[in-house]
């Protein structure tokens, strides 16, 4: 089993090659625009998962992914290259939710923006049902703290217990 610092290093060095083929190598019509995201290589370093994202409409994504089925094979013998080491990792591509989650996210918070502007200016002109204070307040003391006096005595009735 390796340790997680090694297979980070693999994942890194995955991330590098698989980056460096797509933007040159590979010459595939249906490989669109597509960017490598990120790597997550198993500890035992036997699979990788290569996260992509690909700008475009679905039947680009459709497009890429099907290019990058059939160029698994070039890819994992490239990074098998670069990699150096014994066993060479099997690859798998994912499509990266990140992109549809962040927008979805940001649609959650612009609609949150749009809420608090109503309403702020339905409470712009508002006024208060009763009081500013509606809590009572039975005995304050001179400068105005009920919890002062409230300590005051308490503390004379521990001095006295002792």
């Amino acid at each position: 089993m390796a340790d997680t610092a090694r297979a980070r290093k693999v994942a890194d060095r995955i991330h590098e090659t698989v980056a460096r083929l797509l933007q040159g190598r590979i010459k595939d019509p249906r490989l669109g625009f597509v960017t490598v995201t990120d790597v997550r290589v198993t500890g035992d370093l036997q699979q990788a998962t290569v996260f992509y994202t690909v700008y475009g409409s679905d039947e680009e994504r459709e497009g890429t992914a099907k290019a990058l089925r059939s160029a698994k094979g070039l890819i994992r013998s490239e990074v098998g290259k670069a990699l150096g080491i014994r066993l060479t990792p099997s690859l798998s591509f994912q499509l990266d939710a990140l992109p549809t989650t962040a927008k979805t996210l940001e649609d959650a918070l612009a609609q949150a923006r749009v809420r608090d502007a109503q309403i702020a200016k339905v409470a712009e002109g508002a006024t208060y049902a009763g009081d500013a204070d509606p809590y009572r307040h039975d005995e304050e003391t001179e400068d105005g703290d009920p919890q002062a006096e409230e300590t005051d005595q308490e503390s004379a009735t521990d001095a006295e217990d002792l």
